[in-house]
C-alpha cells in the first residue's frame, strides 16, 4: 500500500512589511508527515510547529463586537470555532472568516499610518463568534508573508 498523498491546510497569514504596514495573504500549511502520534497509534497527517512556550485562550465575540486599530499582542493562531468575523489590515484588505478558518496573527510591530495600527477586527452578522486562541512566547517576524509554507 502506498503512502497517501500529503494534504494542504489553508491559513490566513497577518503580517508586517518591511514599512510596519499590516497585510494578510492566505498561505498553506503543507510540511505534514504521515506518522503515528505515539507507539501503537495509527498514522495521522502531522504539521508540527517549532516548540515554544504557548498559553491558550478560549474566546467569544459578542454580536457588534468590533475592536479598533491594535496590533495582536503576541504571534497567535487563531481558529474560529462558531460564527463569522472579520480582519481588516492597514493595506485595506478585509478578510471574512468562519468556522474551520485559521489565522495566524503576528502583525507585531507596524508603524502608525492614517490613525491605523495593526488590524481592525469585529464580529459579522447576528451571531458571536467563538474562537481558540493559541498565544506563542515567540519573537515575531517582519516581513516573512507565509512563513509556515
Amino acid at each position: 500500500m502506498s503512502e497517501p498523498t500529503s494534504p494542504a491546510m489553508p491559513y490566513w497569514h497577518v503580517y508586517t512589511d518591511a514599512e510596519g504596514v499590516s497585510r494578510q495573504e492566505r498561505f498553506e500549511l503543507t510540511d505534514f508527515q504521515f506518522q503515528g502520534v505515539g507507539p501503537g497509534v495509527a498514522p495521522q497527517w502531522n504539521d508540527k510547529m517549532d516548540p515554544s512556550e504557548a498559553g491558550v485562550t478560549f474566546t467569544v465575540l459578542p454580536v457588534g463586537w468590533v475592536g479598533d486599530w491594535h496590533e495582536n499582542p503576541k504571534p497567535q493562531w487563531i481558529a474560529i470555532l462558531t460564527g463569522r468575523w472579520f480582519v481588516e489590515t492597514m493595506d485595506g484588505k478585509r478578510v471574512e472568516m468562519g468556522p474551520g478558518e485559521l489565522m495566524f496573527g503576528e502583525d507585531q510591530n507596524t508603524r502608525e499610518r492614517d490613525g491605523r495600527k495593526g488590524h481592525l477586527s469585529g464580529t459579522v452578522g447576528d451571531e458571536p463568534c467563538t474562537m481558540i486562541v493559541t498565544g506563542l512566547d515567540v519573537e515575531p517576524t517582519v516581513n516573512r508573508p507565509g512563513r509556515f509554507k
